[in-house]
Order: C-alpha cells, then structure tokens, then sequence
C-alpha cells in the first residue's frame, strides 16, 4: 500500500470549536498518525501520515472540519513520508 504525508493548513472559524479534537479521533479512526495544532494567526496546521487514501480521507474531512466549524481554505501539499509517528496528537502553539 503507498505511503503519504500531507502538510495541511486550515483556514476559517477553526479554533475554539473542537477542530482539533475532532482531527485527532477522525484520524485514529483512519489509523492516520501525526499532530494538529492552533496557529497564532487563527489557522489549524495538521501533520497526517498513512496510506495514501487515507491520509487523502483526512485532507477531505478537513475541508468541513466539525459541525461548529467554519472553513474557508485549505491548503495542503503532499511531502516525503518518513513514518516518523507513533500517534496522532494535539500539539500546541510554537
């Protein structure tokens, strides 16, 4: 099965409304493995890595996000996967 990492950002009324919660059970639930974070600027930054179609599921989730959720953009591109994670966590602001 082809590996992927997708490096998604997710932009909106996103924080404050269970998004990264949310990613981090639809993620374990695709045995998907990496971290979500809030952004200082009010974006959701995700780190997701997995079979290909599932990591694809996890960017396709994203553009809805959670009922409380409102996104307008997401921007995503595909990287090297490396299998770096043993997890998929919440992580918080740099």
């Amino acid at each position: 099965m082809e590996k992927a990492k997708a490096h998604i950002f997710v932009s909106g009324s996103v924080q404050g409304v269970l998004f990264r919660d949310s990613a981090r059970r639809k993620a374990r639930k695709l045995k998907v493995k990496g971290w979500v974070r809030n952004l200082p600027d009010g974006r959701v930054e995700i780190i997701a890595e997995g079979e290909k179609d599932r990591v694809e599921q996890m960017i396709n989730w994203a553009r809805t996000g959670t009922i409380l959720a409102r996104v307008d953009n997401v921007d995503f591109e595909f990287e090297e996967y490396k299998g770096e994670f043993d997890d998929f966590e919440i992580r918080y602001a740099p």
